[in-house]
C-alpha cells in the first residue's frame, strides 16, 4: 500500500495601506481568468526577507512609491484553503511616510492602474476583490479596525469561480 501526504502550502503575504489626504492607494490587478481586481498594494513575501522589507519592494514594483516608514501590523488576515492544500497568511501595514510618483510598470505585469480613492469608492471598488481582501479593508475604512486586529476565513473549493467562503 502507498501512502501518500499532502504538505499544505504556507504563503506569507503582506499588505500595504498608503493613505493621501484621507484617500486610500488601490491598485488594479488583471488575474489569469482575465477579471480586474481592486486592491490595496502587496505580495508574497520571498525567503530571506522580513515582511516590512517584502512590503517595501511590492509597493515599489506595483506603484513607483517609495514607503520611507511602516506602522506596526494593523491587522492580519488568515486564510486556509483545505481543497487546495494551502494557507494565506497576511500582515497589514500603514505606510507612516512615503515618497515618489505613481508609475505602473509591474515587473510581474498584473498591476495596471492605481490611484487613492474614498472610503465610498474604495468600498465599491473592493467588491471586485476576494471576501479575505473586500471585509477587512472595508472594515478598516469604516474605522472598524484597531491595531492587532485579526481576520479568520475558512474556503472551500477549487475553481475561482466556485469558492466558498466562511468567516471564522
Amino acid at each position: 500500500m502507498v501512502v501518500t501526504t499532502r504538505r499544505t502550502r504556507h504563503w506569507r503575504v503582506a499588505g500595504a495601506l498608503v493613505e493621501q489626504d484621507g484617500l486610500l492607494l488601490l491598485v488594479a490587478n488583471r488575474r489569469r481568468n482575465g477579471r480586474l481586481e481592486w486592491t490595496p498594494p502587496g505580495g508574497v513575501v520571498d525567503p530571506g526577507e522580513t515582511t516590512t522589507e517584502a512590503l517595501g519592494r511590492e509597493v515599489r514594483e506595483e506603484t513607483g512609491l517609495i514607503v520611507d516608514e511602516w506602522s506596526s501590523v494593523v491587522y492580519e488576515v488568515s486564510v486556509d484553503f483545505p481543497d487546495r492544500d494551502m494557507v494565506l497568511d497576511v500582515e497589514v501595514y500603514l505606510a507612516e511616510s512615503w515618497h515618489g510618483e505613481m508609475v505602473f510598470d509591474d515587473p510581474d505585469g498584473i498591476v495596471e492602474d492605481g490611484r487613492f480613492v474614498s472610503a465610498e469608492e474604495g468600498r465599491a471598488l473592493l467588491a471586485s476583490a476576494p471576501t479575505w481582501v473586500d471585509e477587512p479593508v472595508g472594515t478598516w475604512l469604516a474605522g472598524g479596525v484597531g491595531s492587532g486586529g485579526r481576520f479568520e476565513y475558512l474556503v472551500r473549493g477549487t475553481d475561482p469561480g466556485g469558492l466558498t467562503v466562511e468567516r471564522r
